[in-house]
């Protein structure tokens, strides 16, 4: 019998799978691993440079089918997000783990983390680290302490930690608290009170960061609001895929129960009738599932834009709302103004049988007895037939001329 595993093991086995399984969200969406490289589509769902290179003979989302629009296939916008969150879990799960704890200095045993340097220190270094850097508020944690606390702890540390910079190489050292409406970036007060381009155009940064997030949150819940129309038309979509199913098995069960009545003369007649039936099931089968596809596309963007904008708010520095805004309210405008397909408009699947009964039914009356001048008589009285056909088909009647031709 296998040794049991000490209790502290299977809290860090038990601490990692909880992780993964809660932060499942910032792997590549479409081969679920790790990358450094994440990119942000139009239609808001992140996939990793392999799987966009594997996917660029196609130019589409793989979990969506929207186009990429980029020639290359590869997006512009970087998840900056993901690709943080990945990093800052990477170092919460050694931590966990108790993988390669080492002082960054010294190389000693790592026993404090401070989430502003992004450093393991050992107790010397900590000592040290109190003395130079605590005037710039540098909050370093023992390891241990991080380890009892949550990942969502550990993410709301680092996420604090995290500043915005100036864009001026010059002024990286700066607290930034000012935003410039006409730059449409954040300004140290130096480049506020230097810079004339700036002047009379700011206001407070975090004033500016809690619109952004709260023009994000309300596009959301529009989305999500009307995301039930689109839930609506799918199931109509799906509702109608059954229907076509049914009606081309009735309709295909009929005629070969007919058919079966005629003699050895009429089996060509009988593959006719057949295929027309396979013809009209694959054309509805064919703008069914495109409907279906477009309408499951959409669907799938809206998720992905609701769950992009609560991690937003959840988990987002202030530099990666500021770079990432503007990118995902585009995205979320343009599907603001996506429509869903309502049943039975613009997409008709079901397609009208009439022309198979109808041609089965005139070819069950040319077989079972009547004369070349009764024939002549229902040709010259088509009129007439088509009512009867109609009546007899509960109103289908659109391809009686073939009763004329087989008649004749």
């Amino acid at each position: 019998m296998a040794a049991k595993a000490p209790p502290s093991q299977q809290s860090s086995e038990l601490e990692t799978q909880l992780l993964e399984d809660e932060f499942q969200f910032v792997l590549c969406e479409g081969c679920q691993q790790e990358s450094p490289n994440l990119k942000l589509l139009t239609c808001l769902h992140t996939l990793c440079l392999s799987c966009l290179s594997e996917n660029k003979p196609i130019g589409q989302c793989p979990v969506c089918r929207t186009t990429i629009p980029q020639a290359s296939g590869i997006p512009d916008m970087d998840n900056l997000l993901f690709a943080s969150l990945q990093a800052r879990l990477s170092i919460y799960k050694k931590i966990v783990d108790r993988v390669d704890l080492f002082c960054d200095n010294c190389k000693s045993e790592g026993e404090f983390w401070c989430s502003e340097c992004e450093e393991f220190l050992c107790k010397k270094c900590f000592e040290a680290h109190q003395r130079y850097l605590k005037r710039d508020s540098h909050e370093a944690k023992r390891v241990t302490d991080v380890r009892a606390g949550s990942a969502r702890d550990f993410l709301e540390g680092t996420r604090k930690a995290s500043n915005l910079s100036c864009s001026n190489v010059t002024h990286k050292s700066q607290t930034l608290s000012i935003y410039c409406k006409k730059c449409c970036k954040p300004v140290c007060c130096v480049c506020a009170l230097l810079d004339s381009k700036h002047s009379g155009q700011h206001c407070d940064i975090n004033t500016e960061i809690q619109l952004r997030q709260e023009e994000l949150s309300t596009m959301s819940l529009e989305l999500k609001q009307r995301k039930s129309g689109f839930e609506d038309a799918y199931k109509a979509l799906q509702d109608e895929v059954a229907r076509l199913e049914q009606v081309s098995s009735e309709t295909r069960e009929q005629i070969q129960q007919r058919v079966e009545q005629l003699v050895r003369l009429i089996r060509q007649e009988e593959e006719e009738l057949l295929g027309l039936v396979e013809t009209r099931q694959e054309q509805g089968r064919r703008e069914l599932a495109r409907e279906l596809r477009r309408v499951e596309g959409v669907l799938r963007r809206m998720e992905a834009g609701e769950r992009l904008v609560e991690k937003m708010s959840l988990y987002a520095t202030d530099q990666e709302v500021m770079d990432m805004q503007p990118f995902i309210k585009d995205s979320l405008e343009e599907l603001q103004r996506l429509q869903p397909t309502a049943a039975g408009g613009r997409v008709q699947a079901a397609r009208d049988f009439a022309e198979c009964k109808g041609r089965l039914q005139a070819l069950v009356e040319r077989v079972t007895g009547q004369t070349e001048a009764a024939s002549a008589q229902a040709t010259e009285n088509s009129h007439q037939v088509r009512l009867s056909f109609y009546l007899f088909f509960s109103g289908n009647f659109v391809l009686q001329g073939y009763l004329a031709r087989i008649q004749g």
